[in-house]
């Protein structure tokens, strides 16, 4: 019987799924339970205990961490901060290495060792991809909120405030990641910090430019003296204009930008149809040491036009 089931794909998983219907329908008609009400509710002020699966990973993370602290960390906590990630690094490279090994298990049960080695190495690739997005997505806010935030800041000045107060000010009411910024300046001014180290270190942070300027001015008008309001408000006039001229070119150069993405993904594309469609068409590049050649020379020579194409509709002022 089971040999025949085997035999028959469909029908194997046809029985399992009968089984699993039969069980669940078996398992919701038992009659009603008993309502189990939570520990924190039965008896406040007493934290729950936490669960197996809880404390081996409490465990595991811990490992990981002292692994970290002896032999360094791939990924900083202050990398994570700039990218807005509410996680430990040892959590991340934990949660990494997991899906990395459920990657290769994946690999192995699919393929032979070259699916392991891309399914294990993807989950890294991934995350750093995914982190330099948030954080060149973080830093684009910045210096889309960087001119309101001048604004404010002249205006809090001309109010009467000081420029602590000013900053503190732009630290409550703007919008992330400008607030989280300026309120890291404000709460390193408050530990003893210079206020120009402070401002500087976030322009370096945000890869920001425009605010190096705003630092300079700033710490100018601190040693000479003068109206900082209006100050800031030239300053802030030259970054608008800046940000019309920027986004202009981002119009006009967008035709350039979608051209090297299809270009970059047309090679992939028609393997990919060609596999599905004619995989005996493809099949020579595996079967010789010259069929590899070709494809590293196809890889490099894509790389190489990539970075050609990207330098290309690349326009910086």
């Amino acid at each position: 019987m089971i040999a025949s089931l085997l035999g028959h794909p469909v029908l194997a998983v046809g029985v399992l799924a009968a089984a699993a219907a039969a069980a669940i329908s078996g398992w919701l008609l038992l009659g009603p339970r008993p309502v189990r009400i939570p520990v924190e509710r039965r008896r406040p002020g007493v934290a729950p205990e936490p669960g197996l699966l809880e404390r081996g990973a409490a465990g595991a993370t811990a490992v990981v961490g002292r692994v970290m602290r002896r032999r360094g960390t791939p990924v900083g906590a202050s990398t994570l901060e700039l990218a807005a990630v509410r996680m430990r690094p040892q959590d991340v490279v934990f949660l990494v290495l997991v899906a990395s090994l459920v990657g290769a298990a994946i690999g192995m049960l699919l393929g032979g060792l070259l699916l392991v080695v891309v399914l294990a190495a993807l989950p890294p690739v991934v995350w750093r991809i995914h982190l330099g997005r948030r954080i060149s997505k973080r830093q684009k806010q910045f210096a889309e909120q960087l001119d309101d935030s001048l604004q404010l800041m002249a205006s809090n000045l001309r109010a009467g405030h000081s420029l602590p107060q000013a900053l503190a000010s732009v630290a409550r009411e703007a919008d992330s990641p400008t607030a989280e910024e300026f309120a890291r300046v404000v709460n390193e001014t408050r530990v003893g910090r210079d206020l120009g180290d402070a401002l500087g270190l976030t322009a370096v942070r945000m890869a920001s430019d425009d605010f190096s300027w705003v630092t300079q001015a700033i710490a100018i008008n601190r040693e000479v003296g003068g109206n900082l309001a209006e100050v800031l408000d030239g300053v802030a006039d030259t970054i608008r204009q800046r940000g019309e001229i920027r986004r202009q070119v981002a119009t006009l150069s967008a035709e350039g930008r979608l051209s090297a993405i299809i270009l970059m993904i047309l090679p992939f594309g028609v393997a990919g149809f060609l596999l599905l469609t004619n995989p005996g068409y493809l099949a020579p590049f595996t079967e010789g040491p010259i069929g590899y050649a070709m494809i590293v020379v196809g890889g490099i020579l894509l790389v190489a036009g990539g970075l050609w194409l990207k330098k290309s509709v690349e326009i910086k002022f």
